[in-house]
């Protein structure tokens, strides 16, 4: 009888062992692309679930209560939807919406951007256990949306392509493994430093001090004030924030800005179209609302400077305080355009000789955001010499991103206790940069991606709607729908 039972569980209809073999078919393909053979000892409860039914995968559908009936329909549903977003978000596609003006006029706020992560390889998920299409922390709720445990170590599939030297790239944010929740820019890095070297400027002006000094005694006042900064928390590496940017730097390049120019391996960037800069432009009093909007600077780009309150730093720039005096984002057409414009007296670039503010923080090389390097971009297996003048610049990558333990005693340097001259990079990196070079938090400012830190290349544009403008005013950007997201 229990031979007759087992036997009839294979008298299935024919489109049953169709079903069963596409998605055992499906399910083996995946795996062989992941790389992972143990998840083969799921591939009989998947045939089961087409053709012997030995569990009652569907003992709902049997019940005679209407209402079990109905809601376990819905799970039954939600479970599948559920399984299946997880998975095309994490090894196929995602959306991402622009959220700044980074990368204007390449991207625009309010793009909503189809993102491949099969171009580059998916990563396998170091937080496989997490609910899908939520980053980090489930809105309202304001709880985490992923268990910590178990975190699975980098591994990346194979994909289409790899990063050439400006493909526009969506990865995680570097320095947001450690965040001050109520402060998120500057990041926690740059927080801790500016805090540190307050306190000591006021506490002991004379002192001199190292930037692990500096850093020690901000993290302190960081962690002491909440009011301020709110809890600090750990992201694992998919959980941090994702970015975008252009990818000006690849693995083995040398990379320097000379007055805004970007060069890589001694050679100008290619001449990228939208790419703008800040800049100071006066006016005889001309109002200049109708001219801007025809050029696409957004309202949140226009800033009008106080010339009451910035006389003598305008006078010193070389500027009229008497007269009106805009701090505007211009491409070069735009700059040409404006500088014919009826009413515009002077445009002049917004300058910057602030050492400080860029990578490596407290740096002592004398670089700012417009005259920055050389520096190199680690290729794996490159190995780099290491000495005090290139330390600071390598440093996070040693001890972060490829988790080791660095000392320096007595002017020797030692890596996970035994020491060493040299040090192997295990990893590619590179350097990001948006188009809007002023306004633009990037790798100036935070440093290298780890490759660990790669999330997919966007294709296009599947939506984008203008925050400035109303429904009937041209809030939906028709002209941008299935625009190419890297021109």
């Amino acid at each position: 009888m229990a031979q007759k039972e087992s036997t009839s569980r294979f008298k299935q209809p024919l489109k049953q062992w169709i079903k069963a073999a596409i998605w055992c078919i499906i399910y083996i393909l995946f795996i062989v692309w992941v790389g992972n053979f143990w998840w083969l000892f799921l591939l009989p409860f998947i045939f089961d679930a087409f053709v012997t039914k030995f569990i009652p995968w569907t003992w709902w559908k049997n019940t005679k209560n209407k209402t079990v009936k109905g809601v376990m329909s819905w799970v039954d549903a939600i479970v599948f939807a559920l399984i299946a977003v997880y998975f095309i978000n994490t090894y196929l596609f995602q959306n991402y919406q622009i959220p700044t003006s980074s990368l204007e006029k390449t991207l625009l706020v309010g793009d909503f951007l189809f993102v491949s992560k099969a171009s580059y390889g998916p990563r396998v998920p170091n937080t496989p256990l997490s609910f899908p299409l939520v980053q980090h922390t489930f809105p309202v709720l304001n709880c985490k949306s992923y268990l910590e445990h178990p975190q699975w170590e980098y591994k990346r599939l194979k994909g289409f392509d790899h990063i050439k030297r400006n493909d526009i790239v969506v990865f995680n944010f570097p320095t947001g493994d450690t965040v001050a929740v109520k402060v998120q820019n500057p990041d926690y890095y740059t927080s801790c430093y500016y805090e540190g070297q307050s306190f000591f400027a006021q506490q002991y002006p004379d002192s001199v001090l190292t930037n692990d000094q500096i850093m020690q005694a901000g993290r302190e006042i960081v962690k002491n004030n909440k009011s301020t900064y709110g809890d600090i928390i750990y992201r694992p590496v998919d959980r941090r924030e994702n970015y975008v940017k252009r990818c000006v730097g690849i693995p083995g390049d040398w990379i320097e800005i000379k007055n805004n120019q970007l060069y890589h391996n001694g050679e100008k960037q290619e001449d990228i179209p939208g790419i703008q800069f800040n800049y100071l432009v006066q006016t005889d009093g001309t109002p200049l609302t109708k001219a801007l909007d025809k050029l696409g600077i957004s309202m949140d780009d226009r800033m009008y400077i106080d010339n009451t309150r910035y006389a003598a730093g305008i006078q010193q720039l070389g500027f009229n305080p008497e007269y009106p005096l805009y701090h505007l984002p211009l491409t070069k057409e735009a700059y040409n355009t404006l500088k014919s414009t009826l009413g515009v007296t002077r445009i002049q670039i917004e300058t910057d000789e602030q050492p400080g503010i860029v990578f490596p923080l407290g740096n002592k090389y004398g670089w700012t955001r417009d005259n920055y390097g050389p520096i190199y971009i680690p290729k794996k297996g490159a190995k780099l010499l290491l000495n005090s003048y290139n330390l600071p610049i390598y440093e996070r990558i040693i001890r972060v991103y490829e988790h080791n333990t660095l000392e320096v005693k007595d002017g020797k340097f030692f890596i996970n206790g035994k020491e060493t001259k040299t040090y192997q990079f295990k990893m590619d990196y590179y350097w990001m940069m948006g188009d809007n070079r002023h306004n633009s938090a990037d790798s100036r400012y935070w440093g290298f991606v780890p490759e660990d830190h790669i999330v997919g290349r966007p294709v296009f544009v599947w939506l984008s709607l203008n925050k400035d403008k109303s429904l009937l005013d041209g809030k939906i950007r028709f002209n941008r729908f299935l625009k190419n997201a890297e021109r």
